[in-house]
């Protein structure tokens, strides 16, 4: 079986690339095996314009949120489905410090954000003693939806493979790659934590971190808004909200614990008025970066051998312009953003093959 492109993974990143592929008319596979607890099918798909301590615009986000609202409604018309919506977030300050933060970078920078004075809006839901400021706009990518849906449309177009790709069978040469009886020009490695242990990039500085998170119910809490107080609550489904997430840099699994449960229980009693019941507790392993910037392009000493990963909690973002920079490099050789192109680890890249 003859194909352009191979893909290995269809989390949000192996999804981005095959939707710019199938865009550019160039013929792929996607092979992934089907897991309940990888970080896009677990992850919130917020695009969030601001962040940190300091409320900071994220890098490149002013190019970022255009192109990924127009990607989206794309994939969503040619799905069927609602894949992204505009929402705003609800940013309560947990302590005098954080309201000064949030007023001292409004006074200098008004993009993005706002100081709404109608505590009374939110009192009747929320127990909260310093304030809040809003966020806006902000995307929320319905991941729970997209992802499922356009599988069905891979499957359609007889484009998936559902199985774990096994390197061992992988046969990489100059301008070649063979997989069982499946032949391409390239592949490509959009598979998130699993690409720490790739044979071709494990070198790369990944600097995985595991998130935790539970879905409760919440009736009547609006959900046209995102909330966040020092946790973040994020419309799921109808009276379904996603509460977390934790950062954990040492982990000796990708389990959810009783003591992370515990601390969201309580974080709901002290945070939300209206009763709530606790439907679902998952967790996974991010595949995030040192440097904070992701993983893009080709081998500098095997071309035929790529990378789309790295993008850590903002994959919804960055796996769509990052996708669409490899297929334009593909069609036109048009260079890739240095900050995010693997090839600013050739050294490292090129002395580990030659040993």
């Amino acid at each position: 079986m003859q194909t352009d492109c191979i893909i290995v993974g269809q989390g949000i990143s192996g999804t981005m690339l095959s939707w710019a592929l199938q865009q550019a008319g160039i013929a792929h596979i996607v092979i992934d095996h089907p897991k309940n607890n990888t970080a896009s099918r677990v992850a919130p798909g917020v695009i969030n314009p601001v962040t940190g301590r300091r409320i900071v615009k994220t890098w490149m986000i002013d190019e970022l949120m255009p192109h990924a609202w127009n990607i989206y409604q794309q994939l969503g018309q040619a799905t069927g489905i609602t894949a992204i919506e505009q929402k705003n977030i609800v940013d309560f300050f947990t302590t005098p410090q954080m309201k000064n933060a949030f007023e001292s970078r409004f006074e200098t920078d008004q993009q993005y954000l706002a100081l709404p004075n109608r505590d009374s809006d939110w009192q009747p839901y929320f127990h909260f003693d310093f304030g809040y400021g809003e966020i806006d706009p902000v995307y929320l990518v319905n991941l729970q939806t997209v992802l499922p849906a356009y599988r069905k449309l891979l499957q359609q177009r007889n484009q998936l493979w559902e199985e774990e790709l096994d390197t061992q069978l992988l046969q990489v040469e100059p301008g070649k790659v063979q997989y069982k009886d499946l032949q391409a020009e390239r592949i490509i490695f959009c598979d998130g934590i699993a690409g720490a242990s790739n044979p071709w990039f494990h070198q790369l500085p990944f600097s995985a971190n595991k998130g935790e998170v539970v879905w409760v119910e919440i009736k009547d809490m609006p959900d046209t808004n995102l909330y966040k107080k020092g946790f973040a609550l994020i419309p799921w489904e109808k009276d379904v909200f996603w509460l977390g997430s934790t950062y954990l840099w040492e982990f000796e699994n990708d389990q959810p614990t009783p003591g992370f449960r515990q601390f969201a229980d309580t974080w709901l009693q002290q945070t939300v008025k209206l009763p709530y019941k606790i439907l679902d507790h998952k967790a996974a392993i991010r595949p995030a970066t040192l440097e904070r910037r992701p993983f893009v392009g080709f081998h500098p000493e095997i071309p035929a051998v790529g990378i789309l990963n790295g993008m850590g909690t903002k994959g919804c973002s960055l796996a769509p312009w990052f996708a669409q920079e490899m297929v334009q490099q593909l069609l036109t050789g048009s260079p890739l953003t240095p900050e995010a192109s693997v090839q600013r680890f050739r050294g490292v890249l090129s002395r580990d093959l030659s040993n």
